[in-house]
């Protein structure tokens, strides 16, 4: 029986929530997973202790049936609940070195990152805006897709961090291509899905209604669309945004492109409010598996044990599902 996949988990901003929803989402999942939790110790000791693995320091070996890395270890003053501080953003950032690392060696088959904050980080890192974008530049691809993975709704996005006012500016037809055509392939390989039904949202209301408003549908969407075909990575549309998500969501389709963040996660969270239905933010096109809760760092309830572990929870069980697809994708090519 193979053993369960070794999961890397950076805790991300020590004053908000990550290490509790880990804390909490490991005690439900031990047996489908080993962690390897990364983080500062003083967090470790507070909200993992329960979870009984050894405490080892960083660049030690890391014992088989999992560890608590101490990454840094911070004054109590840069770890109180809801405070952040430019050393907790330093430590943020450690943690996350630490824990990719793990991946890059082979120590640990996919990473799994709690809530940073982007501004804390950008104090130590200037120019970090994201998990996505620093993840793409350490692992040497050109191009990267964040999806946003529930239960009824995944949605992959052709950008991610734009200001709506450049939004035109950057939107061009290879990177929907891309996006399109790195989003079928991990439909297919990373989440089993032989044959996957992928829809392209437009931008225009009522996908410009033949040009009357906008004409981006026919000058930019059609033909990106075309051209990932003759790719192999069919797709319909563009439809309006106004009903391709909920048309998704009733399972017409298995996934949506959309082009610009909020057009993508204004429906996975609605979802999630009103349905109880969390996402998982999964990033593709990547060498490595990595998952991430899709919420921040939820600093004003941070330290009052009212964080929901469910998305945490959601974004390993997805970190354990697409380890063990690779793992047998590569016995099945070894023959």
């Amino acid at each position: 029986m193979a053993l369960p996949p070794r999961v890397a988990i950076s805790l991300g901003d020590p004053s908000g929530i990550g290490a509790e929803v880990t804390a909490r989402a490991l005690r439900a999942l031990r047996s489908v997973l080993v962690p390897l939790v990364f983080g500062d110790a003083r967090v470790l000791a507070r909200e993992l202790s329960e979870l009984r693995l050894p405490v080892v320091e960083l660049g030690a070996p890391l014992p088989a049936g999992g560890a608590l890395v101490a990454v840094t270890r911070l004054p109590a003053a840069d770890v109180r609940p809801g405070r952040p501080t430019p050393a907790g953003g330093a430590a943020q950032l450690a943690a996350l070195e630490a824990a990719f690392e793990a991946v890059r060696s082979g120590a640990a088959a996919a990473l799994c990152t709690a809530p940073v904050s982007k501004a804390q980080v950008a104090r130590a890192l200037p120019g970090f805006v994201g998990h996505t974008e620093w993840l793409e530049a350490r692992c040497r691809v050109r191009r990267s897709v964040m999806m946003l993975a529930g239960n009824a709704l995944r949605i992959a996005l052709v950008t991610n961090h734009v200001a709506f006012g450049k939004l035109r500016k950057v939107l061009t037809r290879d990177q929907i291509v891309e996006t399109l055509t790195i989003t079928h392939r991990a439909l297919r390989e990373d989440l089993g899905i032989p044959r996957p039904r992928l829809a392209l949202a437009a931008l225009n209301p009522h996908a410009g209604e033949e040009g009357a408003f906008g004409d981006e549908e026919e000058t930019l969407l059609a033909p990106a669309l075309a051209r990932a075909r003759t790719l192999g990575a069919p797709a319909s549309g563009p439809f309006p945004a106004d009903s391709v998500f909920f048309r998704a969501a009733l399972g017409e389709f298995d996934a949506v492109v959309a082009l610009y963040h909020d057009q993508g996660l204004i429906p996975v969270k609605l979802l999630d409010a009103v349905n109880h239905d969390p996402a998982v933010n999964v990033t593709l096109g990547l060498p490595i598996v990595r998952t991430s809760p899709d919420h921040g760092v939820a600093y004003d309830i941070a330290g009052k044990r009212r964080a929901n572990p469910a998305s945490m929870m959601a974004a390993l069980r997805l970190a354990v599902r697409m380890a063990q697809g690779r793992a047998g994708r590569r016995a099945r090519a070894r023959g």
